[in-house]
């Protein structure tokens, strides 16, 4: 696939497979979120892999909206670090970045994904702080549930999302 066919053909990935991605494909995944742009080039992102059922689990008392981990092989946790900002406040920007450069990386290599919210939800947040023992500055901003699609995942209709509408040339 090219990369115009990976964007429009990629889509959130709730049900999948037993097989466990490889080691190698994960960190491949985060290799690709760590391509991603960044103000001043600071790169204020960390990345958690998970694989633990436990954990996977423990996710899904934190954040309502990823209630899929639970039958999920993996997940990535990607956090933004106040502590190597230059310009503070862009740390949201730039792990959204490394959000998508995952996703996208993910359906190019047959993985499905689902990126569930963290960040600006307190209670989230607290959570995933507490259950991953993360240091002071550093914040969880999404967790992308991660897997092998089921068949029937697979053969999912491509949501069109194009709306020319919204599309506006030189003013409103």
């Amino acid at each position: 696939m090219d990369c115009l066919e990976i964007m429009y053909t990629r889509r959130s990935i709730r049900r999948y497979s037993n097989q466990i991605p490889e080691e190698s494909l994960i960190e491949e995944l985060i290799h690709a979120g760590m391509m991603a742009p960044s103000a001043g080039n600071q790169q204020p992102w960390h990345f958690i892999t998970v694989k633990d059922s436990a954990m996977l689990h423990k996710i899904t008392e934190i954040n309502p909206y990823a209630k899929m981990a639970a039958e999920a092989p993996a997940g990535i946790l990607v956090c933004g670090d106040t502590r190597v900002e230059r310009f503070p406040g862009n740390w949201v920007q730039d792990c959204s970045a490394a959000i998508q450069n995952i996703l996208l990386a993910a359906h190019a290599k047959g993985l499905g994904a689902v990126w569930t919210g963290v960040f600006p939800e307190e209670d989230r947040m607290v959570g995933f702080q507490k259950a991953f023992k993360l240091p002071q500055g550093v914040i969880p901003q999404a967790f992308i549930v991660l897997g092998y699609p089921r068949d029937e995942a697979k053969t999912a209709p491509v949501p069109h999302r194009i709306q020319p509408e919204r599309i506006h040339k030189e003013t409103w």
